[in-house]
């Protein structure tokens, strides 16, 4: 029995298998024929949208191709009614030409006419020509019988008498014409510098050799000399230039023949002054401050020359010896000012002679550059501006009028007589210039420039008025021994050497110092 019910469940579970199989089977058969028919009706589908697709495309060509067939049409006539007015041109102009061609046959039939009587009157002329030259010849041979002489003979005679009377002439006009052009030469010469003076306004500076400082009260006079006159004899020490402090009342004079020191000195002085510390150690650093302020000033003068004068593209070391013109003299005559002056009427000159202004103007500011330069070698100041101007490029004509206003040197161009004219010019007018003050100057360089020879010698001032020269060395290099003998020899050398009024006073000055900071 329970065999029976294994069985059963067996055939049970095959008839489900098999009854499984045929549902699959017949699910799948049924599902593939969905499939198809979906396929065919997407198929269709497909071909009814792709047959309007179709239909829309070609109605689209032909909408296009209509399109373009008009415009084609409406472009081939543009281009046809183009050609149209081109030929009509064409043609008026085959007109218009075919008269002018009618009109030319014309006149060149004309010209033929007028040229067949043109040749019929040319032979008449070679007729009558050939008359006249044959009754020409035939009064020749009468007159050649008559005078009894060559036709050749008549003219070398006839020519040699004109040739006299011609030089003769020729000498008479080359002396009225000579005569007249000296005359001319001479008043249009005076006419020119006096035109150039008129123009050219001048101020009349006259330098001297002492300043004066305004002070508030005497006290500051006590606080200037210092404690046994330590702070006046480092502020002189340190600027070179004598401070004279007397009985004149609220002043204090400045003495010495350099302008830059004077100023140093009274610049150093007014800040010592406004600041009220005054000491030795602060002296020596006003005073080095003071100096590089004073080159800058010098820097700011010579560019505000340039400019002023309409001068451009100068080296920055012409401008800074410029600058240094303010404070040198020439004969008593500020330098910058006489060069300025020379500059002005160097360019009238040369305005009215036709050259060219802004050479002469440059070459006029710079002819007495040779005066400044901080070592001052022994050449003429012409000839070492000259080569000053040619190491900083300047043209040629401007470094010959520089060292050639002294004739140093041969003229070469014509600005340099012009430039040689103006300084004559400026430095004789009345009261421009003072010989004895040039000369003075001279002799106190040159006595300082004697100190300074000797070894050792580190600053030299000539103060008093030339009749003291103080003398600084240094100490580790000069004993106290040999500071007297240079002090003993200097004398003897200026004696022999120097001529000067009265007696000159030599100091030597070796001074040791020690220095510590307390912190």
């Amino acid at each position: 029995m329970m065999i029976l019910s294994t069985a059963s469940v067996i055939i049970i579970a095959v008839v489900a298998a098999i009854s499984l199989g045929l549902g699959i089977l017949i699910a799948g058969t049924v599902m593939r024929r969905n499939i198809i028919r979906k396929s065919q009706h997407i198929l269709k589908e497909a071909v009814s949208e792709a047959e309007v697709l179709k239909k829309e495309k070609i109605l689209q060509a032909k909408e296009n191709f209509l399109q373009m067939k008009a415009d084609h049409e409406k472009y081939v006539a543009e281009k046809n009614q183009k050609i149209s007015v081109a030929e009509n041109k064409l043609k008026q102009r085959e007109g218009s030409f075919s008269q002018k061609m009618e009109e030319l046959q014309r006149k060149q039939n004309e010209v033929n006419v007028i040229r067949d009587n043109l040749n019929t009157q040319l032979d008449i002329l070679n007729k009558k020509q050939t008359e006249l030259d044959k009754s020409h010849q035939l009064q020749l041979e009468q007159l050649q019988a008559i005078s009894g002489m060559s036709a050749q003979e008549a003219k070398d005679q006839l020519i040699e008498a004109l040739k006299v009377e011609a030089q003769s002439d020729a000498q008479s006009y080359i002396r009225e014409v000579m005569e007249e052009a000296r005359l001319t030469s001479n008043m249009e010469a005076k006419k020119l510098v006096v035109q150039s003076l008129q123009r050219t306004a001048t101020e009349v500076a006259i330098e001297n050799s002492v300043s004066v400082f305004p002070i508030e009260s005497d006290e500051i006079k006590g606080r200037i000399i210092g404690r046994e006159g330590r702070n006046i004899r480092a502020l002189e020490a340190a600027t070179g230039v004598e401070i004279i402090v007397d009985d004149t009342p609220e002043a204090i004079i400045l003495s010495g023949f350099d302008p830059v020191r004077r100023e140093i000195a009274r610049l150093s002085l007014h800040k010592l002054v406004t600041d009220g510390r005054i000491h030795p150690a602060r002296i020596e650093e006003v005073v080095a401050k003071t100096q590089k302020q004073i080159e800058q000033e010098i820097m700011e003068i010579g560019k505000r020359t340039t400019i002023d004068l309409g001068i451009h593209g100068m080296h920055h070391e012409l401008i800074r010896l410029v600058g240094r013109m303010k404070y040198r003299s020439s004969y008593g005559q500020n330098l910058l000012q006489h060069s300025k002056e020379v500059a002005n009427l160097a360019a009238t000159m040369a305005a009215e002679l036709g050259l060219n202004p802004k050479i002469a103007k440059r070459a006029a500011l710079l002819h007495d550059i040779g005066k400044v330069p901080d070592n001052e070698p022994e050449l003429p100041h012409a000839v070492l501006g000259m080569k000053l101007a040619e190491k900083y490029k300047e043209k040629p004509e401007v470094c010959n009028a520089i060292g050639s206003h002294h004739d140093e040197v041969e003229m070469n161009s014509l600005i340099s007589p012009i430039i040689q004219v103006c300084d004559a010019i400026s430095g004789a007018r009345p009261g421009a210039r003072r010989e004895v003050v040039e000369s003075y100057i001279k002799r106190l360089n040159d006595l300082e420039e004697l100190a300074l020879s000797y070894p050792g010698v580190v600053k030299t001032y000539a103060i008093q008025a030339g009749r003291e020269l103080r003398v600084i060395v240094g100490s580790e290099k000069i004993t106290d021994a040999e500071a007297e003998q240079i002090s003993h020899d200097l004398s003897k050398k200026i004696q022999t050497e120097m001529t000067y009024p009265g007696q000159i006073k030599i100091t030597v000055i070796r001074e040791t110092r020690a220095v510590a900071y307390a912190k």
